[in-house]
């Protein structure tokens, strides 16, 4: 599961001595494993994962590359992919940054790398997103945002000083500063330093999957039908 979510939990609920049957219960966060992050998850007042219309969820799109551009807290760019692929306004885009790879079982495994080290998104690549109308996007990391964009760079203060040091700058600089918006709901006005491609993009309806794998690697570069 992602950083500061509780881990899985097997375990027996009857056995044969008491019960004449073994069975047993899972008990689980809703984001582990490939998922998708319904609106409500992301902004309040925004819609729940059964409110999601099927043409929402299935439809054509593309599958890009950006891992020869991107790499360890990198900032996913608009150019970074359209110069590998064409999208179209409305489709589905799944983002490949061979993170994967680092994911749990991969044989080059690392889960600190793979949750907290992965490029992702901005202020930018969301508005980007939002004009081309985008139904819903994937990625193959554990956050559709930047990890020290999140709440990861206060539960890990000292990935946070490595990134710094990595970046050469504080990170609220390297972010851009403050972003804000306008709620569309209530109509506040909202200041916000962290989780753009959640607060930000969700409003706008453009909700993400995480933990993408599988056979991505097949279709790189590629237009596709893709559901979810």
């Amino acid at each position: 599961g992602w950083v500061g979510y509780p881990g899985g939990k097997m375990y027996y609920t009857q056995n044969l001595q008491t019960n004449q049957i073994v069975s047993q219960a899972i008990e689980t966060s809703l984001h582990s494993g490939t998922h998708l992050d319904g609106p409500l998850h992301g902004t309040d007042g925004g819609l729940d994962m059964a409110s999601l219309p099927l043409t929402k969820l299935i439809h054509e799109g593309a599958v890009v590359d950006v891992s020869g551009q991107v790499g360890d807290w990198d900032i996913i760019k608009p150019e970074h992919i359209t110069s590998q692929v064409e999208v179209k306004k409305g489709d589905i885009l799944i983002i490949h940054t061979g993170f994967h790879k680092y994911y749990q079982g991969q044989p080059q495994q690392d889960l600190v790398r793979y949750f907290t080290m992965h490029p992702g998104g901005g202020v930018e690549l969301a508005e980007w997103m939002a004009d081309m109308e985008i139904r819903w996007w994937g990625i193959d990391a554990g956050s559709g945002d930047h990890p020290m964009n999140t709440t990861i760079r206060t539960m890990r203060p000292d990935l946070l000083k490595k990134f710094e040091d990595h970046v050469g700058m504080p990170y609220l600089k390297f972010f851009g500063g403050e972003y804000e918006y306008t709620h569309h709901l209530s109509g506040r006005k909202i200041t916000s330093d962290i989780f753009p491609m959640h607060h930000l993009a969700f409003q706008d309806g453009c909700i993400h999957a995480e933990n993408v794998g599988g056979d991505i690697d097949q279709v790189l570069n590629q237009r596709c039908v893709i559901g979810a």
